[in-house]
């Protein structure tokens, strides 16, 4: 088991690298001068090269990329203060760190994501075995039907709908808002109902269909035959032999899912106004902030990438003859 997580962990932090190196030769070298990103309407000649040199692109891009990489692990020095690691540089906007505004807006990201697919897992998977269970009857057609209609909602359209509803007219909820959890618990919950349920809806609709066919594809599986034709009970086979065997495809979509809500669910945070890493990215390309927006991405592929590593680990406790791989 762990010779298997050192391979799958030895390979992502290879793509980690590869990710890394782009995106960096995609912000620094493919603009004509970033510094002019940096230094605004009003710009001088010497101002320009004052921002060149303080943020290290006066030299060649090769050796920037090395100062860019050695500055997460050890740190750098720039003309605005010192950067401790992991450094990602300042803000073109307002010279602030990097990583410690990802940091600041991870949390509300971290609270919408973990919410979100709390209620899809439980309602899609949910959903999903009952209509499985029921095949063919008015309850599999229901539910079938229903996670149809939901996979037709669109987050910009159905949150202002229930903002309009449930906050402005019925007054049943207050405005959604991040809360630190830490700091009051009642409120962190309910100024994020509304954004969970809004984010959880497509993802219900998917998980639903999802665990519905895979589900029954493992029922025609010839262990599940075997073990109804051994005389056990339908609950038995349905819950001990086919449900583990049909969380694989499950698993595999989640992680890409979960990494994907961690680097941030980025019409939900704007629909909600929620200062997320998503809203982060937006405002990032608004602003033309290279140093940010290249953060926001470099924090969302590490977290793709965690997640993959994740799911290649549940597969191993899921089926072992994937250990072998």
């Amino acid at each position: 088991m762990l010779r298997f997580l050192a391979r799958r962990s030895l390979g992502a932090l290879v793509i980690l690298a590869i990710i890394s190196a782009f995106t960096f030769f995609l912000f620094y070298s493919i603009p004509r001068d970033p510094a002019l990103l940096a230094c605004g309407k009003n710009c001088t000649p010497e101002a320009l090269e004052i921002i060149r040199k303080n943020m290290g692109i006066d030299k060649p891009i090769p050796v920037q990329y090395w100062e860019f990489m050695a500055g997460i692990f050890a740190g750098r020095e720039f003309a605005v203060g010192p950067c401790p690691a992991p450094c990602l540089g300042y803000s073109f906007v307002d010279n602030s760190p990097v990583w410690e505004t990802i940091l600041d807006r991870f949390p509300t990201t971290v609270s919408l994501a973990a919410g979100g697919a709390l209620l899809f897992l439980l309602f899609g998977l949910g959903g999903g075995m009952i209509a499985a269970w029921r095949r063919g009857t008015l309850t599999d057609k229901i539910v079938s039907s229903t996670s149809l209609a939901l996979s037709s909602m669109q987050i910009y359209f159905v949150g202002p709908l229930l903002l309009a509803l449930l906050v402005y007219r019925l007054e049943w909820f207050s405005q959604p808002k991040y809360v630190p959890i830490t700091e009051d618990p009642p409120g962190w919950l309910a100024g994020l109902l509304i954004p969970w349920f809004v984010l959880s809806l497509i993802f219900i609709s998917n998980y639903t269909r999802m665990a519905r066919s895979s589900m029954i594809e493992q029922l025609q599986e010839e262990h599940v035959k075997a073990a109804r034709a051994k005389g056990m009970s339908s609950r038995t086979v349905f819950f001990r032999y086919a449900w583990r065997g049909s969380l694989i495809p499950i698993v595999t979509i989640f992680g890409i899912d979960m990494g994907s809500l961690f680097g941030g669910a980025v019409i939900t945070e704007f629909t909600f106004t929620l200062p997320g890493l998503g809203r982060l990215a937006v405002q990032s390309v608004l602003n033309t902030d290279l140093p940010m927006l290249m953060g926001v991405m470099l924090f969302a592929a590490t977290a793709i990438i965690l997640f993959n590593i994740l799911v290649d680990a549940t597969y191993a406790f899921i089926d072992p003859r994937v250990r072998l791989s």
